[in-house]
């Protein structure tokens, strides 16, 4: 198979979709990689890592496209690429479909096979190609935050960790998952006074123990959420359904609850937010204000560490890129119940059921998908 990785077009991402180990390991199993100059550099790796790998470099997108079987990318195919795939290739990337009608409109057009990353499982009930991602992100929310919440960037000037005779800031994370938990550890980490929100009581506990007593878990509903809106100087939005909008946790009206120069960094941003306010931003101009209350919600946080990030997703995701190269994409299907999770579109139809209840698109079954 000819495997094709483009360099990234969203604005300020520096990731990359494949690793020149990933490249490697490709060829090794016979397969064609091609490469889009420039593509790793933003993550530190330079054409000739990958030349080394034995991959061949391209001059062009255009020439990636033209050429490959597979595209393996990072973020969602932008307008420009998304006019460049055709039928029967296939688009392995993060798709986040739910909250974008014209990215999923464009892919049944094309008549590709996509398949996203956010939605292939594991035997525990996880998301083995989002958690890599949720962990970076989860562990920049509070970095990012906390930056947010200085002065001259719009917030109200209060130091995470506070100093001796001042309160630290007051975290509160809405979600106990990978996201909830990682932003936790540095919120904690850096002194401030975090409180977890959830509604499996069992994570809650499970929280508990493992920061013995350096946080407080409480159970997760309106009442809640909105006393400790009150006291909050920093919200994390951190909530999950796998494949679908994200639920609005938080309304407008009750920002008003809120002390003026407070932050809000939604993690969720890229299934929609769990904010009624939020709306993506990017690195290059990553916050806004909405009623007093700083927003930070860029839509490809982990592409800020854009080494550590390539990294720690090629990693995951290269077993199952081999998979796809060594078998085809229906077989590789068939074998892998997880991995046919992870079949958004294929040939016009939609087939995967949380993103046409969202978009009120009529779904396909994947498993009548892949028998042909």
């Amino acid at each position: 198979m000819k495997i094709g990785c483009p360099k990234e077009i969203k604005p300020q991402e520096f990731r990359v979709g494949m690793t020149p180990n990933a490249a490697r390991e490709a060829v090794a199993h016979g397969h064609e990689v091609l490469i889009e100059t420039g593509a790793g550099r933003g993550a530190g790796f330079e054409d000739t890592d990958y030349t080394d790998a034995g991959a061949r470099i391209a001059d062009t997108a255009q020439e990636v496209f033209a050429t490959a079987d597979m595209i393996v990318k990072v973020k969602e195919p932008q307008a420009p690429e998304r006019k460049m795939l055709r039928e029967g290739q296939v688009l392995f990337t993060y798709l986040h479909l739910a909250p974008d009608p014209e990215q999923t409109h464009d892919l049944l057009a094309s008549g590709c096979t996509a398949i996203a990353y956010e939605t292939v499982t594991d035997d525990r009930g996880g998301l083995p190609l989002l958690a890599p991602m949720s962990e970076v992100a989860g562990r920049l929310a509070p970095q990012c935050g906390a930056w947010a919440l200085q002065k001259a960037n719009g917030g109200s000037g209060v130091l995470m960790g506070g100093v001796p005779g001042v309160r630290p800031a007051n975290v509160v994370i809405i979600g106990g998952g990978v996201v909830g938990t990682a932003a936790a550890r540095v919120a904690s980490g850096m002194g401030a006074n975090v409180t977890v929100l959830d509604r499996s009581v069992p994570r809650l506990s499970y929280l508990d123990d493992v920061f013995m007593g350096r946080l407080t878990t409480q159970y997760s509903d309106q009442a809640a959420i909105a006393e400790l809106l009150a006291r909050a100087d920093m919200v994390v939005g951190a909530v999950l359904i796998p494949g679908a909008a994200a639920p609005k946790l938080v309304t407008r009206d009750q920002l008003a609850l809120m002390k003026p120069g407070s932050v809000l960094v939604d993690v969720a941003i890229d299934q929609g937010g769990c904010f009624e306010t939020s709306r993506p931003t990017t690195h290059q101009d990553p916050v806004y204000e909405v009623d007093g209350i700083v927003h930070y919600c860029v839509a490809n946080m982990p592409g800020a560490v854009a080494r550590t990030s390539t990294i720690a997703l090629g990693n995951a995701t290269m077993p199952f890129m081999l998979a796809l190269a060594d078998k085809g994409w229906q077989q590789a299907c068939a074998d892998d119940p997880h991995l046919l999770n992870g079949l958004n579109v294929h040939a016009g139809k939609l087939t995967y059921y949380a993103v046409g209840k969202a978009l009120g698109i009529d779904v396909t079954s994947p498993q009548l998908v892949v028998k042909g």
